[in-house]
């Protein structure tokens, strides 16, 4: 009953920031607690900025090495992916049918990921190797 009570009291409050314009700051706890809640925009917030840290640090460590080939973005985009399905099953245990199931989750980021990948990749490698 004092739980219901204090979940009620806590969403009352988050809408009261939502209304006053002012949101509430988001806990970084919140990352790794399968038991928060999580919309859909900030679920894919998360997944995104998650690829794109995963993208920028894969670019830059493909170029330092130096790889070649095309082979290389097909094993970025395993790693990119399996991270972020390891992230959102593994780790926060959602059911992806919520959030428009898997081809939606793992889709979060991936385009501007390749890119960045790519940018960072290219950017090192030419730099580091001519």
């Amino acid at each position: 009953m004092k739980e219901r009570k204090s979940a009620k009291l806590n969403h009352l409050q988050q809408q009261q920031q939502h209304q006053n314009g002012h949101l509430s700051p988001f806990k970084f706890a919140k990352l790794f607690d399968p038991e928060a809640s999580w919309d859909k925009d900030q679920l894919g917030d998360v997944l995104h900025w998650i690829r794109q840290v995963v993208a920028l640090l894969s670019g830059l460590l493909w170029g330092a090495i130096p790889l070649v080939g095309g082979i290389w973005i097909i094993v970025f985009l395993v790693i990119s992916s399996g991270i972020i399905y390891g992230y959102y099953a593994m780790i926060l245990k959602i059911d992806e049918e919520e959030f428009g199931g898997h081809g939606a989750l793992l889709q979060e980021g991936l385009f501007v990921s390749i890119m960045l990948f790519l940018l960072a990749w290219i950017l090192v490698y030419s730099l580091a190797h001519f």
